[in-house]
């Protein structure tokens, strides 16, 4: 495959086959409790997009010109939550100046993106998928590590999107007094993910 077919393909992945909410479960907290309302399940993936991009820019070269060289792996998790926990930082104060009412919004949820398993998973998962242990060398793995950030984070988008138009639907359904509030919420979203399993094969 050249290079374009293989950007295609990680972007694809990480929306549809390997979606980290939908097929791997990451992320599951925010998914859950933000996806009420469209408009904020849509700025909360943006941050999320963003975050994970930026995250992802950042703890690729750390891992592997620092950590990887100094043999200090195993302060992976705890290098990257330090990052991450700092852009989060950055995130929020934008949102707090240039967007009040999405900041409002998005509430407690906004700054527990530091612990959204999602973007840990993310960072993680790509100096692991394009590392040199995998036999990627620096360039083209930094490369698609970001693009394999972007395609994870639009899959979160698509995950939010489609999980808020289901809750809307909810709103009108007559739903039994044993299943209200997080039990359908629940087994609604099991049924999405199990939607996702015809896309197995496809990337």
């Amino acid at each position: 495959m050249n290079v374009i077919q293989v950007i295609v393909t990680i972007i694809l992945a990480g929306i549809l086959t390997d979606n980290y909410v939908l097929s791997q479960f990451l992320g599951i907290c925010p998914f859950l409790g933000v996806s009420k309302k469209l408009n904020t399940a849509m700025g909360m993936s943006a941050a999320v997009i963003f975050v994970m991009m930026l995250a992802t820019a950042v703890t690729y070269p750390i891992y592997r010109l620092i950590l990887e060289s100094l043999g200090l792996e195993y302060l992976q998790t705890i290098v990257f939550i330090l990052i991450i926990a700092a852009l989060v930082q950055l995130v929020e104060i934008i949102l707090k100046k240039f967007m009040p009412p999405l900041h409002k919004s998005l509430g407690v949820y906004l700054p527990l993106i530091t612990t959204n398993c999602a973007v840990l998973g993310c960072t993680i998962l790509v100096t692991e998928d394009y590392g040199s242990a995998a036999g990627y060398g620096f360039g083209s793995g930094y490369l698609y590590a970001i693009i394999c950030a972007f395609g994870s984070g639009m899959g979160f988008l698509v995950a939010m999107a489609i999980f808020a138009g289901v809750r809307k639907r909810m709103e009108s359904c007559d739903i039994p007094e044993t299943l209200q509030g997080l039990p359908i919420t629940l087994i609604a979203a099991s049924l999405v993910a199990m939607s996702f399993l015809g896309f197995s094969g496809v990337v």
